[in-house]
């Protein structure tokens, strides 16, 4: 897959700012914004990040590569009413962390796994393949209790279908699908997953299973609010997966091989705020709500994620992201 070239990857961003681990529409999202040249400012010792104020942490242009630059924003102040116990928000058109929340704690992740197994699939390619749905896959959702589209055992999807249906439903059938064709099997696919959060450096980041699931315990899947912004940043250099996870509803008719599939995204930041082009929700008891989004407006790019928003309601996580959001695109240009 061809990637969007304008894309600034946030490499090291763990390594940018401040903190210690602890313990887990149907149309494509927008293009993103020409970067502009510019040089970056450096921070004052006054606004050293910290685990519970703004940061204006830069992330370092070596770490970055071949990146997009531009002019940094003057962060003032933070965003109010945010409920997570971890976040981060990341220009990503310099790699400017805007805020950031206990960023390095390792937390669970629930379905922002799916962000990884669809990375791994797209990376591998013959996304027209036809995949046959294992019969083991009705016994697996049913016994951890994951999203599922009643996908039949023996009907055959393309990994393109079934991508779109993952991402869009969030469902743990075709993350299992797909996951047994890629390994091949389960043990490999999560090996691949893994190996590949190696690859990005994400230390503090790791996968037991395609989807989030609570498995073998609920905390076994993690990583940080800092290491999954790389992930999204990376995932969405991706156009395929950029056009996936903007979308609320997606169609499949019925096809010569199976029935039909309707599904509609449960991710209500998608609906709730403007410019939204992604990514991905998830909740587990003991992840909470988790979303790791991205906005446009006004050519402006932002990348973020929340995790551990409360258990108080199903837009809680996008709750937390409006705000911060709404918080960083008031920002103005540093002077």
């Amino acid at each position: 897959m061809r990637r969007l070239a304008v894309r600034s990857l946030i490499a090291g961003v763990a390594l940018a700012v401040g903190g210690t681990a602890a313990g887990c529409s149907a149309a494509p999202g927008l293009a993103y914004a020409q970067a502009q040249a510019g040089t970056h400012r450096a921070p004052t010792a006054s606004q050293a990040p910290t685990a519970s104020r703004a940061s204006t942490a830069m992330v370092p242009a070596s770490a970055r590569g071949k990146t997009a630059t531009g002019p940094a924003l003057d962060v003032v102040g933070a965003p109010a009413g945010v409920a997570a116990k971890s976040g981060i928000v990341v220009d990503a058109t310099t790699g400017q962390v805007l805020w950031a929340r206990d960023e390095n704690a390792v937390r669970p992740i629930a379905s922002i796994t799916k962000v990884m197994t669809a990375l791994v699939v797209i990376q591998a390619g013959d996304l027209n393949q036809q995949i046959a749905v294992p019969k083991a896959v009705p016994g697996y959702v049913a016994k951890y209790g994951g999203n599922a589209a009643g996908l039949v055992p023996g009907q055959k999807f393309t990994a393109d279908e079934l991508l779109h249906i993952m991402l869009v439903l969030s469902a743990a059938d075709a993350a299992y699908t797909l996951a047994s064709a890629y390994g091949p099997g389960l043990p490999a696919f999560i090996a691949e997953m893994n190996a590949e959060a190696a690859r990005l450096g994400l230390t503090q980041t790791h996968f037991t299973s395609p989807d989030g699931l609570p498995y073998p315990t609920e905390t076994a899947t993690h990583s940080t609010a800092a290491e999954l912004v790389r992930l999204g940043e990376v995932a969405m250099s991706y156009q395929e997966f950029r056009s996936i996870v903007g979308l609320r509803v997606y169609n499949l008719p019925k096809g010569a091989g199976h029935s039909a599939v309707s599904v509609s995204s449960d991710d209500a930041f998608l609906s709730m705020y403007p410019g939204a082009v992604g990514i991905k929700t998830g909740f587990t008891d003991a992840a909470g709500h988790t979303l790791l989004f991205e906005a446009v407006r006004h050519g402006r790019v932002l990348i973020g994620d929340v995790l551990g928003s409360p258990l108080s309601g199903v837009a809680a996580a996008a709750q937390d992201a409006a705000n911060i959001l709404d918080w960083a695109f008031a920002l103005k240009q540093a002077t």
